[in-house]
């Protein structure tokens, strides 16, 4: 008999290839499988809501596996925090109903991108964590490109070039900037029902280039038209990019436990 669990990740992302298990190298989810395997004396298969980039940081990447019904929800979470890598913590655990899949049950996803425009984003204590731009965007130019992409669209402008999909439609919930505290510059927040790949740095080179005063006003519009991304900007770098939270259906969580924060119901 085994319990299907949920946890919310912290990473640092800057010594990872990114979540997803590779070959050879170093990532997030081998480091959690590891562990996994050490508490289970077997294989534990972990899915996370969504596949972070090498260099790409979290604040609430949600993660399912099962795991022995000896395990209780507290117990697993302070093993897990006493054996993972100091760059993972797991911030809380839930337990779910049985067949609970954190990738396929997500309502929605959502991202933040942070971009440094004053001098200081170039300290070694930020520039790991943010685009260290030094330069200032025009706030009017952010807001209007970030309106041009909420709703429903065909994203494959803003998608890597990678194996053909069924379809390349995301539903964009929200999408704005907001500035930053203390004059640092820029935090981009979008949420959505799927994202493709590097779409969130491409969006972000995109919007900042038009802040820039590089690309005209109304390019957004006309990407989005696309069928390809060779007209896209480059991705903005990984560093400034986290994964904020993934949302479920409340019917997933199991009845003796709450939605454990950022993991919430949709």
């Amino acid at each position: 008999m085994s319990r299907s669990f949920l946890a919310l990740l912290h990473f640092d992302g800057t010594e990872f290839l990114g979540w997803q298990r590779q070959a050879t190298g170093r990532t997030v989810q081998g480091e959690v499988e590891r562990v996994l395997a050490r508490l289970a004396d077997r294989h534990i298969a972990a899915h996370g809501a969504g596949r972070t980039d090498a260099g790409v940081h979290a604040l609430g990447l949600a993660v399912s596996f099962a795991m022995p019904q000896s395990w209780t929800p507290d117990a697993l979470r302070r093993a897990l925090n006493a054996l993972l890598p100091r760059d993972i913590w797991v911030a809380a655990l839930s337990e779910m109903r049985a067949g609970f899949h954190a990738r396929k049950h997500a309502g929605s996803r959502r991202y933040r991108y942070d971009i440094g425009c004053d001098d200081a984003a170039s300290s070694p204590f930020r520039r790991k964590y943010e685009w260290a731009l030094g330069r200032a965007l025009e706030p009017s130019l952010l807001e209007q490109s970030a309106t041009v992409i909420a709703g429903e669209h065909d994203f494959r402008a803003f998608s890597a070039r990678t194996e053909p999909k069924p379809h390349y439609d995301c539903r964009i919930r929200e999408a704005r900037w907001e500035q930053r505290p203390r004059g640092h510059g820029w935090r981009f927040h979008v949420e959505a029902d799927r994202f493709l790949q590097h779409m969130v740095r491409m969006l972000v080179g995109t919007m900042t280039d038009i802040a820039l005063g590089r690309r005209p006003a109304d390019d957004m519009a006309r990407l989005l038209a696309r069928t390809d991304n060779s007209e896209t900007s480059p991705p903005a770098p990984p560093q400034g990019l986290y994964f904020v939270r993934a949302a479920y259906p409340a019917e997933w969580f199991h009845a003796d436990t709450t939605a454990a924060g950022a993991a919430a119901p949709a």
